[in-house]
């Protein structure tokens, strides 16, 4: 994960840009361009400079996880034992994956992990596998009945 060293500012053009690559990434340039109003060239020197600066991290499609035979989603709360360092929790989930989001929180639980699964079952087994974990004291987990909105990132909008 790339730490956050300070924020890319973006300018009309450039969120015109990365909102239509959310929507689709595989446009081409020269169609970013047409809809922007710039060339194909002027558009990859500024999704050039997005990727340098760290506000585009690459590419990648979207699945429907139930298509994929994942029909169990779940939210796990880690709590861990003692002071866990986030790398010791990240090298043991990582293993599995089912977990196919991490992170560290604030409040009573050290970290929140987003698990897929195939069935219940499924979802108990790693359940159980990761609250074997030695520094995992106890987990506390959630299942999601309808997701209601899944998008990604965007840039900010104007303060």
């Amino acid at each position: 994960m790339r730490d956050i060293l300070h924020r890319v500012d973006l300018d009309r053009l450039d969120e015109q840009i990365v909102a239509l690559l959310v929507d689709d990434g595989r446009r081409s340039y020269a169609d970013l361009g047409q809809r922007v109003g710039l060339s194909a060239s002027a558009v990859q020197r500024r999704v050039d400079r997005l990727r340098r600066g760290g506000a585009i991290t690459g590419f990648t499609v979207t699945l429907d996880p139930g298509a994929l035979g994942w029909t169990v989603e779940g939210y796990v709360e880690l709590f861990c034992r003692m002071r866990t360092p986030p790398a010791t929790i990240r090298a043991a989930v990582a293993r599995f994956p089912e977990v196919v989001d991490a992170s560290t929180v604030s409040g009573e639980a050290d970290a929140v992990l987003r698990i897929l699964a195939a069935d219940m079952r499924h979802f108990e087994q790693v359940l159980e596998q990761i609250g074997a974990e030695p520094f995992v004291a106890r987990t506390r987990s959630v299942l999601v009945l309808s997701p209601l909105i899944r998008r990604p990132a965007a840039p900010q909008p104007p303060t």
